[in-house]
């Protein structure tokens, strides 16, 4: 299985930094995890709020532990509440189901690991994920 290696969670990280930047966005933190759900890479942006690292871990944790991302998630959260509820009393409450959390995939359709950003809204949060994912060279599900 390929892991996302330290180059690319920094290069996926700075695209999305940029892709926040370009659309105006309030300060991110970004958070990039293996496929174990551990941290490769973090940054919090000058201005965002100190709590926002557990948000994005949460985002990004759900995605690559359940292999479905924040809006897989929240749709499934919507239609079926408890399953959701089980699933966060499983993991310890560290899964956030909404828009943000993104699967990173090699372009073979393989999980890499996923990334979580938060800051803003949470579909400009996947939007500006999705972009530092696709300019890292990888593919990604929102």
């Amino acid at each position: 299985m390929a892991e996302i290696t330290l180059r690319k969670a920094r290069a996926i990280i700075r695209g999305i930094l940029a892709k926040g930047r370009e659309m105006e966005l309030k300060p991110l933190s970004v958070v990039v995890l293996d496929t174990g759900g551990h941290v490769k890479a973090f940054e919090r942006e000058d201005g965002a709020a100190p709590g926002r690292f557990a948000i994005a871990q949460g985002k990004a944790y759900g995605s690559v532990m359940l292999g479905m991302a924040g809006k897989a998630q929240m749709a499934r959260a919507e239609q079926q509440a408890y399953f959701m509820a089980a699933v966060n009393g499983a993991y310890g409450g560290q899964v956030i189901p909404v828009p943000g959390g993104v699967l990173v995939k090699d372009k073979r359709g393989n999980v890499m690991g996923a990334v979580g950003v938060t800051g803003d809204t949470s579909d400009n949060d996947a939007e500006a994920a999705l972009a530092g994912i696709t300019g890292a060279g990888l593919d990604a599900e929102i």
